[in-house]
């Protein structure tokens, strides 16, 4: 049969009243004795295929019998509007080609367990759900870096294996490497983005980070995907205006482009319709002391002492107080990486800040100002047990032409699982990487 013109399901609209070929897998059938109706999925969107039996040859007919669920084909018909389908448009079938056909695909429209769903995560990406929670992952990748781009950052590739630890040495996942000792996957791109930045003012980094921490939480996984844009001549202040910007900037590109993707996963736009710069801000202090005082309203939330660190159930008090994300600024410097510089008014505290999502997401983003005295560093870096000598390279940054820098790190996976409005992680990466599962 002919293939031309050929085109995509999201396209389908250019074609109106014409005959195509559309190549793609069945997602769903149903057979009303001479009517067979065909969905199906391109990986741009999906439409309904009618075959009418009167309509085409009998061994056509007999072909679209044939097919089954996640069946590979090509089908060929006219373009016709109707108001009753999602796209606004059905295809009535002239041909069918089949490509290959399915048997026993595992996946079916019956409930599945989480464990099961998860061993099958190869075939559960195929799902309408999951695929809408990957495209929106892929538009807030994009809507990330394009605008940093935007902005005048370089985007300025970390290393995976080093040789040191970014954020303290008990999380690491470490290996030989040759004769020269131990390596380890990275916790962070940070470091090492500093000499981009010292180089080019403004750069970031992105790809996959490693954390060894035996978590089990749903807001957890040991390998994940983080941005990290490190900026020169920037305060702490300057560090949470860049910050608002840039999540409000992606967020509202989401709700632009992948409206379609949040109605599938039946998510509330109204909370995120508000994610507009300026955040809120608070202190470390006053969120210990609401913490404290209104702990009661969010189960598992239990009083803090000053110096400690926040939880779940904290995090999530907190943001409820407020209708988008908020900065919980100077966190006490003793529970803090070594490299953030301390607040001269009060060095017990460290220029830094989380911004946590709202809704209950939690912590979206850690950044800080960056210690840039040479000396103040490598005491810091004693103050923590870590060896000096493994860090000069990164002394050095400070001892030729240093100047006050600020930066921080978004998770890709929170950030998506907050727009998206996904409680687990675990659905936010195509396959994810926990404390019990490496396969598939």
């Amino acid at each position: 049969m002919s293939l031309l013109p050929t085109t995509s399901i999201a396209a389908i609209a250019d074609y109106a009243g014409q005959t195509v070929t559309l190549s793609g897998w069945i997602y769903n059938k149903t057979e009303k004795g001479k009517l067979i109706f065909l969905m199906l999925r391109d990986g741009s969107a999906t439409i309904q295929c009618v075959v009418f039996k009167k309509n085409v040859a009998e061994e056509v007919f007999a072909r679209a019998q044939q097919l089954t669920q996640e069946s590979a084909c090509r089908i060929t018909g006219e373009v016709r509007a109707d108001e009753r389908s999602a796209s606004g448009y059905e295809l009535d079938v002239r041909d069918v080609e089949i490509v290959s056909l399915t048997h026993d695909y595992p996946i079916s429209p019956k409930e599945h367990g989480v464990e099961f769903l998860m061993e099958h995560r190869h075939l559960w990406v195929r799902s309408a759900k999951q695929h809408a929670l990957l495209r929106i992952r892929a538009e807030v990748i994009a809507a990330a870096q394009e605008w940093l781009n935007a902005q005048g950052f370089i985007r300025y590739d970390s290393p995976i294996l080093t040789a040191t630890a970014a954020e303290g040495t008990t999380n690491l996942f470490g290996t030989d490497y040759f004769d020269l000792g131990r390596a380890y996957l990275a916790q962070t791109g940070q470091l090492y983005v500093e000499s981009g930045m010292m180089s080019f003012g403004k750069v970031y980094c992105f790809g996959p980070t490693f954390r060894a921490e035996k978590s089990k939480t749903r807001r957890h996984l040991t390998e994940f995907w983080m941005i990290e844009p490190e900026v020169a001549f920037a305060d702490h202040d300057d560090n949470m205006v860049l910050q608002e910007q840039f999540v409000s900037a992606i967020v509202q590109r989401v709700l632009d482009r992948r409206g379609a993707d949040l109605k599938t996963l039946e998510r509330d736009t109204a909370p995120l319709e508000r994610v507009l710069a300026p955040f809120p801000r608070i202190s470390y202090d006053e969120a210990v002391d609401l913490v404290n005082t209104r702990h009661g309203e969010v189960e598992g939330c239990t009083p803090m002492v000053w110096g400690e660190d926040f939880g779940a159930p904290h995090e999530t008090l907190i943001a409820q107080q407020f209708d988008r994300p908020v900065f919980v600024e100077r966190y006490p410097s003793a529970i803090k990486a070594f490299y953030m510089e301390p607040d001269p008014q009060r060095p017990e505290v460290a220029l830094c800040a989380d911004l946590l999502a709202s809704e209950g997401y939690g912590e979206i983003i850690g950044g800080s100002q960056r210690i840039h005295d040479a000396a103040l560093l490598e005491a810091r870096i004693r103050e923590h047990g870590l060896n000096v000598d493994d860090y000069q390279w990164y002394i050095d940054l400070r001892r030729y032409g240093t100047v006050p820098h600020s930066g921080f790190g978004m998770g890709i996976e929170r950030a998506v699982a907050w727009i998206s409005g996904t409680r687990h992680i675990r659905e936010t990466i195509p396959f994810p990487r926990q404390l019990y599962r490496i396969y598939p």
